[in-house]
């Protein structure tokens, strides 16, 4: 990672920022705002953890979902990526723009790979590259230009400094209230519901000893979660079973602090690649807290995203049920959209009183809230849901890039009395999403089948219905058997079935009778050659 910039640098950076404010209304009008959009989908996290990820290199295509806002005439956008985009992929999107000739949006976008594989961040990459920097200059506006990310550190505030166009996106400075750590101190803060545990612990043996007094504090706990500092979609987390009540409630604390200490290294991991010795290792890097699991027979994990925009105020932006996996429940696999309305607009409130916190610490742009919802029966055989905070998310998320693809190819409105998102055509629009649709019987399908196959069967999105199927992390397929879509229906009831249809007619592709290729229930397309000079 970069070190933190120079104090010159910095106030360059702070200068920059402060011009979002006059350009806000033109950043937001997503039809018609005349403006320059410098796409760089960094993952500038932890790359040791990325890489218990299958298939991370693929997720910068996460925002392409960017691409629809040349459905707005007058923008111009510039992607960035470690490796060539296939033009399948790119000609898939623009052709889902409505109103838009294809050829004109093609024409105001500006790919630019960079030919780089290695496992650095692509801020990192494109800082190495000053002829690449001034090429990106000469193409940019500088009056009307800015510039998104996944998530802002001291790599995308330098780059915005070399570029000299502002960063929507959080000052790296204030990234702390996105961390395990950080996100603690604001629920508390904000007298938001959430479990009880540490703040920042340093290393083993603070861990241990804060172990041991959340858990003499809590006798009747079952489980501990410990979670890395930084950790990304739950893959930083392990769970510590404890002993059953009859033979831990009347422990001393120091008995408990040897029970704890020997057990972390049988911790079980979220991450199937974890062991202890990395863990470990990451402990005195990254730093680590500790917390209470919550137990529930019926427990779900819904989430709640916002802005706060460059002119202070705060906007929900939507609620989720997410889909978790992993050992205990906690990697981040999809979502449903809306949340449950039994606590949809809890999770609007919270999420507001959360944004406007951190607004005023300075914070800009997405964040989110991860929650875990707990039901309770009750003797009327109604049931009372509870909420838990878990952490906060300080760049854009799993649930970002099918909301904002919903929200670009309709162009509708969410709703905040009622927690729905109303498309132009008035109807309530629902959607189950997901990153993380793999079986190995898609590994050596490339775009080109996979558009042969949308296409045959009419899986592609309807632009007149509002209805349909868009796929993302499609790079990820061939190598990985990986794929990303999101099901969009006039209900929840047609997300699913428009989803699950998805899947029979891929799994159908790939495992039955005509999975070896010899004949298909569709057409292979012919190639077509062309020459270099074309």
């Amino acid at each position: 990672m970069s070190p933190e910039l120079s104090p010159d640098l910095a106030h360059n950076f702070r200068r920059l920022q402060a011009q979002l404010r006059d350009r806000w209304a033109t950043i937001r009008d997503a039809r018609y705002g005349n403006t320059d959009i410098l796409v760089v989908p960094s993952f500038s996290l932890d790359q040791q953890e990325l890489q218990k990820i299958e298939g991370f290199l693929h997720y910068e295509e996460r925002m392409l979902f960017s691409l629809i806002r040349l459905r707005n005439p007058r923008a111009r956008l510039i992607f960035v990526t470690s490796q060539p985009l296939p033009s399948i992929v790119i000609d898939y999107y623009l052709q889902l723009l409505p109103g838009i000739p294809f050829s004109h949006a093609r024409d105001r976008l500006l790919l630019l790979p960079i030919y780089d594989l290695s496992l650095k961040p692509l801020s990192q990459k494109i800082l190495e590259r000053p002829r690449l920097i001034e090429r990106i200059k000469t193409a940019l506006r500088p009056d009307c230009a800015y510039m998104v990310c996944f998530n802002s550190t001291a790599l995308e505030q330098e780059l915005s400094v070399r570029l000299n166009i502002p960063l929507f996106a959080a000052d790296p400075t204030l990234l702390q209230w996105g961390t395990k750590s950080g996100s603690r101190q604001v629920f508390r803060d904000c007298a938001i519901p959430h479990p009880d545990g540490s703040l920042l612990l340093a290393n083993q043996e603070d861990l241990v000893l804060e172990a041991a007094r959340l858990w003499h504090r809590n006798p009747d706990l079952k489980r501990l979660v410990v979670k890395l500092n930084e950790g990304f979609s739950g893959e930083g987390n392990a769970i510590l079973s404890l002993l059953p009540l009859d033979q831990s409630r009347q422990w001393a604390l120091d008995q408990r602090q040897g029970y704890i200490r020997d057990r972390l290294p049988h911790m079980a991991f979220e991450s199937p690649t974890e062991t202890w010795e990395s863990f470990q290792a990451q402990i005195q890097e990254l730093g680590v807290i500790v917390e209470a699991f919550i137990e529930g027979e019926t427990k779900r994990s819904p989430s709640v995203q916002g802005q706060i925009n460059p002119d202070g105020s705060v906007e929900i932006l939507s609620t989720h049920d997410q889909i978790l996996g992993g050992p205990s429940g906690q990697i981040y696999l999809g979502c449903h959209f809306p949340a449950d309305v039994a606590y949809r607009l809890m999770l609007h409130d919270y999420g507001q009183r959360i944004g406007e916190y951190l607004g005023k610490l300075g914070v800009l742009e997405r964040y989110g809230v991860d929650f875990v919802a707990v039901a309770h029966p009750l003797p009327s055989g109604e049931v009372h849901w509870t909420l838990d905070a878990i952490e906060i998310n300080l760049r854009k998320g799993g649930t970002t890039h099918p909301f904002m693809t919903l929200k670009l190819l309709t162009n509708g409105d969410y709703i905040a009395e009622s927690g729905l998102f109303l498309g132009k055509q008035g109807a309530a629009k629902y959607y189950l999403a997901t990153d993380n649709l793999q079986r190995d019987s898609y590994r050596g399908l490339m775009p080109t089948d996979l558009m042969d196959i949308i296409a045959h069967h009419g899986l592609h999105f309807d632009t007149g219905s509002e209805t349909g199927t868009v796929f993302h992390l499609m790079g990820c397929l061939s190598e990985f058997g990986k794929l990303g879509m999101t099901s969009i229906g006039n209900s929840p009831e047609e997300a699913q079935r428009v989803h699950q249809r998805v899947i029979q007619v891929l799994d159908a592709e790939t495992t039955g009778p005509y999975s070896d290729g010899s004949f298909h229930t569709h057409p292979i397309a012919p190639i077509v050659w062309h020459h270099s000079g074309d």
